[in-house]
């Protein structure tokens, strides 16, 4: 049988999504009322790819299989043959009958799509230049901890058409909200996902918009990781699409405010909005642990049976 992936927000259905937050959700509780669930990965292994560095990323995915009884390979192109030119295809096939399930970090697409293809147990996206789907998981818990289902509801994306915002737009057709994303011209996000979500997404090029009336609001980096160059012509390029409280009060009055971390404050995110009381960035951010041991018991038990 082939194993189940997680590289896109497609890959589960929404039920399947919302029944995972729900047990994000219900582990969180366990955990901060005492109690352990250290049996349910018992004598797993995760295997963690970076290609790109992280702190998230790697503390989340880490911490959660400890969590969850099992254990974690921190490997980096430093550690193993892929850094040598050994092919993905090969890698796949030899880590994948070692450990129960792989995370890769990385920056093509494509390569996570080839490692997958000849892997043997699940593989987890734990971000790609295309998408960004664990921290999605972590987003809608959030949401959901705080304002109940997103269904029908609005949420406004500003800033770079990226990873983050394509797998935003794959969300809102999977659970079924509106997502409005302002983005300069000329980073706007993938024709391939705008295509795909197109009855669920809307594109402007005025930021406030997007916000007018929304019910989350949500923005990242103007220069990502690998885009350093591109620093001073983004930052003239995104002027117009800093989240401040001005912003913030075009939105609904029960708004929430994301940032997937880190945050450059005063440049796309002013430090008031960032740490004002609509921000819900640090339980954004630990709540990465608690989405993806949800994901991460899905994916090795169903893999396993």
């Amino acid at each position: 049988m082939n194993p189940r992936h997680y590289l896109s927000f497609l890959d589960l259905s929404g039920d399947e999504t919302r029944a995972l937050l729900q047990r994000a959700i219900e582990l969180k509780q366990q955990l901060k009322s005492g109690g352990h669930h250290d049996d349910l990965l018992r004598g797993k292994t995760l295997g963690m790819i970076f290609e790109k560095s992280s702190t998230r990323t790697r503390v989340s995915f880490e911490v959660g299989m400890q969590q969850l009884g099992g254990n974690a390979l921190f490997l980096s192109p430093r550690d193993t043959q892929l850094g040598r030119g050994e092919p993905i295809e090969d890698t796949a096939r030899v880590l994948s009958r070692m450990v129960d399930c792989v995370m890769i970090r990385t920056y093509e697409h494509e390569k996570i799509e080839l490692f997958a293809k000849h892997s043997s147990v699940p593989v987890i996206n734990g971000l790609t230049d295309l998408e960004h789907p664990a921290q999605l998981l972590a987003d809608l818990q959030t949401y959901v901890e705080h304002r109940g289902d997103i269904r029908g509801k609005r949420v406004a994306w500003i800033g770079d058409g990226n990873n983050m915002c394509h797998s935003y737009m794959y969300a809102a057709r999977q659970l079924d909200f509106q997502l409005v994303a302002a983005c300069p011209e000329g980073y706007d996000p993938e024709p391939s996902v705008v295509e795909t979500t197109q009855e669920h997404f809307e594109l402007t090029r005025d930021a406030r918009a997007a916000a007018e009336g929304a019910d989350l609001v949500v923005t990242d980096v103007w220069a990502s990781m690998g885009q350093e160059q591109e620093k001073s012509a983004r930052r003239r390029a995104f002027s117009g699409f800093f989240v401040d409280a001005d912003l913030m009060r075009l939105a609904n009055d029960d708004a929430l405010f994301m940032h997937c971390l880190p945050a450059h404050r005063e440049e796309e995110v002013s430090t008031d909005v960032l740490e004002g009381p609509q921000s819900v960035v640090w339980d954004e951010a630990e709540n990465r642990l608690h989405a993806q041991k949800a994901l991460l018991e899905f994916l090795i038990t169903l893999n396993a049976s």
